[in-house]
């Protein structure tokens, strides 16, 4: 059996309109085959398809985006080969075209160049340069391609400036076609006769209608074509319906007979109708704009130069140019380009940026540093490690990419919904106007249903629900981004809020993972002797405990001795001889055993190992010297980070392989009422789905390669940054900040995008269950209320501005 290997492509996506236009888009990729899963997300404009790429290729989606009348945006460049041969120009072109993001490839012998169409954020010219160089062939030394937030940015402004050039011409033409509808009213005498002011209303309205409405028909009729209906179809429907009577009107009226001798025209309405939709898509577009503005931040944040050594000398090079094992010089205040570690020089480096961690960190030789990041002081050089796709900063932004390309759950319901609304709308639509036309006002009951009929179809708006659930996720994603919280996609945002209980590993997530010494207990010799005679007889010890006190004696600036003579007794502790002493260092028992007096100490170090940590007994030439404590003491955050989870109204449980006394001891001191204790590393596991099994939504917390069966395992799965990478992938969220506070962070960020999610959602539908039965009339029989088309355009405008504006309140989530 052949196991399908997909791959995953972001393909930035314009021109569409509402909900459906993306609807209409993921079904049409869908259907390819090869196509394992595409999600289209009109908030953020980008389709994420995963496929098989022995299946089907990147130009089919491209051809299905465009055929369905929008645009996938592409760059292209044309780069010059030196020396090209013509005898390789089909294995140039072949080469290039087989990269992964590209399109097509196109070569011109004569002139020596090659032009080249890819999609921006699935390939960049440096992978593009490093391939074709690789198979021998020669490129100028510096290839200039522009970066994917620069050809966005220009795609969205292009996009943006010609919404705004339309929305002003059609506001222009709108006032002066309202001026002329109405010139009965005005305090002056009728200009001219209504007749010749209808065709002047004509020519005013018609470019409204065709030039700045241009869109609406372009979506609608390509949705049509592909067997569906949108937002687009309701705005062409209601706008041609009132344009045509018009001209109808205008230039045939003794076709409309009766109801022509007793109405006016309605251009007022076909090009008002265009001007406010088109001002809200206006607003819409903005406010998008800026519900991406954190993915932009980071986008950002890498500088477009480095800095290297190379032929002992610095030259500064395009980013796209470096590459791994190149050696970078960064001076104060400049932004380290790539991430890599330190060679030579030391500094501190502020990684608020990634990190959310507002104090600057020290850096110092041999130390790991993060592209992106800006250092504070001195000069150094490090060593690139990671480069291009491969950086932290890259990564993060694919991450976050991905998460606000995904579909949470609670959305199924309103593209459900979207997916029949239109069609739905129309019926509503038509049956208003037979209602009104049978049992309407006699004289005017034509005029009087087709009004309402434009209504009901104007005033719904499906784009309210479809933006509810992605604009929020969206921001909400790109918040948690700048706190250092990532979501590995939008059904994990959705899922964290429902977490009642979270587990947290002891080592290394509450603990430091290190054991360090924690007391010092002395009997007639000082401190410092204690120290040197324990470190000393550790001396190139691997145990943990042993470590500890060597750590614990160097940190004081004590110089310590090759021991003359070492004995390790297993399971008891061990034997050295040091400047002709003996040193015992061990349990109890071993003091015991050779018949040691410590008096009263063995009280004290019962004591402290009701609080967790371990004593070790050290004796001199068999007389009692001291009581050395060790503990894998707490980080220094996991008590307010315990009690922040608690304040949420989280059970927290700690999870640790130590024994009860000693586990029982940490929690005590965290706040922390249930342990499950002596948990081998093959049952954490196990533990999770106990909990799941008593009913509970759990999260796990956890940074090492034995919590990610558990991670998997959990509802929830949330891994420190700073663990490995096996956790990071197995988890649903991952903290880049080394700080256990941020889950609680985590968990309210989840609860507020949620919350925000859910009164979107409210709003949208209880917008359109108000007032799509308004706009048909049920009001005029009570209370002779009408809704006017126009005011029912204003309010389907601005009912998505309102849910695209409740998502950025997001942003100030602190």
């Amino acid at each position: 059996m052949r196991f399908m290997e997909t791959k995953k492509a972001v393909i930035p996506v314009k021109g569409m309109t509402c909900v459906n236009c993306a609807a209409a888009i993921q079904k049409d990729i869908s259907k390819l085959v090869g196509v394992k899963s595409a999600n289209v997300n009109y908030a953020n404009e980008k389709a994420v398809v995963e496929f098989d790429p022995s299946s089907v290729g990147l130009d089919k989606f491209i051809s299905s985006i465009n055929e369905l009348g929008y645009q996938a945006v592409t760059e292209t460049v044309t780069i010059p080969v030196i020396d090209l041969d013509v005898s390789r120009v089909q294995e140039l072109e072949k080469i290039v075209t087989a990269i992964d993001g590209v399109l097509k490839a196109l070569i011109n012998p004569t002139a020596g160049t090659i032009e080249i169409e890819y999609i921006p954020g699935q390939i960049g010219m440096r992978d593009i340069r490093r391939t074709i160089e690789r198979a021998g062939f020669r490129l100028p030394q510096h290839v200039e391609g522009r970066s994917v937030l620069d050809i966005e940015k220009e795609a969205r402004e292009r996009e943006l400036s010609e919404l705004r050039t339309k929305l002003i011409t059609s506001a222009v033409l709108s006032v002066l076609v309202m001026i002329g509808s109405f010139q009965d009213m005005l305090p002056i005498p009728a200009l001219v006769p209504n007749h010749i002011m209808w065709f002047i209303l004509f020519l005013l309205a018609t470019p409204v209608q065709f030039w700045a409405g241009r869109h609406f028909y372009q979506n609608a009729w390509a949705s049509i074509k592909h067997g569906s209906t949108n937002m687009n179809t309701l705005v062409v429907v209601g706008t041609s319906a009132a344009y045509g009577y018009s001209v109808v009107l205008t230039f045939f009226p003794s076709l409309l007979g009766h109801y022509g001798s007793h109405g006016g025209a309605y251009y007022d309405t076909a090009t008002m109708i265009i001007t406010l939709i088109l001002f809200g898509k206006y607003l819409e577009a903005r406010a998008k704009s800026r519900a991406g503005e954190a993915i932009k931040k980071l986008m950002g944040l890498q500088p477009r130069t480095a800095r290297v050594v190379r032929e002992n000398r610095e030259q500064d090079i395009p980013i796209e140019e470096g590459e791994a094992g190149d050696l970078i010089v960064v001076r104060p205040g400049e932004k380290l380009p790539v991430d890599g570690v330190i060679r030579n020089g030391y500094s501190t480096i502020d990684e608020s940026m990634l990190t959310g961690e507002s104090l600057p960190v020290d850096k110092k030789t041999g130390e790991t540093v993060i592209g992106a990041t800006i250092n504070k002081t001195g000069t150094f050089t490090f060593e690139a490690t990671k480069v291009g796709r491969d950086t932290m900063l890259s990564q993060i932004i694919r991450m976050v990419q991905e998460a606000q390309g995904s579909k949470a759950p609670i959305q199924r319901l309103a593209d459900y919904i979207s997916s029949i609304f239109v069609p739905t709308v129309i019926s509503i639509g038509l049956i208003t106007f037979l209602v009104w036309y049978f049992f309407g006002p006699p004289e005017t009951r034509f005029t009087f249903a087709l009004l309402n009929f434009i209504a009901v179809l104007i005033i719904a708006c499906p784009c309210a629900m479809g933006l509810a659930t992605p604009t929020a996720i969206m921001v909400g994603t790109g918040k948690g981004a700048e706190h250092g919280i990532l979501f590995k996609n939008a059904e994990s945002l959705e899922r964290t809020q429902k977490i009642n209980t979270v587990v947290l590993d002891k080592t290394g997530t509450l603990t430091r993972g290190e054991p360090q010494v924690t007391d010092v207990i002395r009997d007639g010799i000082t401190e410092k002797e204690l120290l040197y005679y324990a470190g000393s007889a550790e001396k190139g010890s691997e145990h943990p405990l042993g470590e500890a006190i060597v750590a614990a004696a160097l940190a004081r600036g004590i110089s310590l001795e090759q021991a003359d003579e070492f004995e390790a007794l297993p399971g008891h502790g061990i034997r050295a001889k040091i400047q002709d002493r003996e040193i015992i260092l061990g349990n109890e028992r071993l003091m015991t055993d050779r018949k040691i007096d410590f008096g009263q100490m063995p009280a004290q170090a019962e004591k402290l190992s009701f609080q967790g940590k371990t004593p070790m007994f050290v004796a001199v030439d068999n007389k009692a010297a001291g009581i050395i404590a060790v503990a894998d003491t707490l980080r220094e955050h996991s008590k307010e980070a315990v009690a922040g989870l608690k304040k949420l109204g989280l059970e927290v449980v700690m999870l640790t392989g130590d024994n009860r006394r000693t586990a029982d001891a940490i929690a005590n001191e965290l706040g922390i009422s249930r342990v499950l204790a002596e948990v081998l590393p093959q049952d954490k596991m196990d533990m999770v789905k106990k909990l799941q099994a008593e009913g509970r939504v759990v999260a796990m917390v956890g940074d090492g390669i034995n919590d990610a069966p558990a991670l998997t395992q959990a509802d929830v799965g949330i891994a420190i940054g700073t663990g490995t990478d096996v956790a990071i992938e197995a988890s649903d969220v991952t903290l880049i900040k080394d700080d256990l506070r941020v889950v609680a962070d985590a968990m309210r960020l989840s609860r507020r995008t949620m919350k925000t999610i859910r009164v979107n959602l409210f709003w949208a539908f209880f917008y359109n269950v108000i007032g799509i039965p308004v706009a048909a009339g049920v009001l005029f029989p009570f209370f002779k209320i009408l809704l006017n088309p126009m005011f029912a355009s204003a309010a389907m405008a601005f009912s998505s501005v309102s849910v695209v504006s409740n998502s950025l309140r997001l942003r100030k989530f602190k």
